[in-house]
């Protein structure tokens, strides 16, 4: 009987990555297999997220990458049309930017979808992150 390989297992097999990659190679590896406007974008969001906050914790969950810094801050994951942004803790989270702009319903969490050609206000952004860090040391 084969052996079902786990996401994670799966991009490391195809791209030559160790048996158990870390987090952050994953998220290159994911970068680089997206090769289009979604790699870039997925790519600039990290970069912001890793200035807004230099103690983030890069992981790998759920088959998509995860920041987190005392609890889930944000996950990213990609769709054909978008990179979506889902943040943990999004509802509990002042937006005066009005950066979220998916998932509005829901009681918890909340998200940023960026589209082909559209840019995020990095200091916006990078404010979101900083209040979503605090809340989850507030806890």
């Amino acid at each position: 009987m084969p052996v079902k390989k786990t996401p994670a297992k799966k991009i490391a097999a195809k791209k030559s990555l160790p048996k158990n990659p870390s987090a952050s190679r994953l998220i290159d590896a994911k970068i680089k297999e997206l090769g289009d406007w979604r790699g870039k974008a997925l790519a600039h969001v990290r970069a912001l997220i890793k200035k807004a906050d230099p103690d983030v914790v890069e992981e790998w969950k759920w088959s998509v990458p995860v920041w987190s810094h005392d609890g889930i801050i944000c996950t990213g994951e990609t769709y054909k049309s978008a990179v979506k942004l889902t943040f943990a803790n999004g509802a509990s989270l002042k937006d005066p930017s009005r950066l979220f702009n998916s998932s509005l319903e829901g009681k918890v969490r909340r998200a940023i979808d960026i589209h082909e050609g559209e840019e995020i206000d990095e200091k916006a952004f990078k404010a979101l992150i900083s209040a979503a860090v605090a809340l989850n040391a507030s806890k």
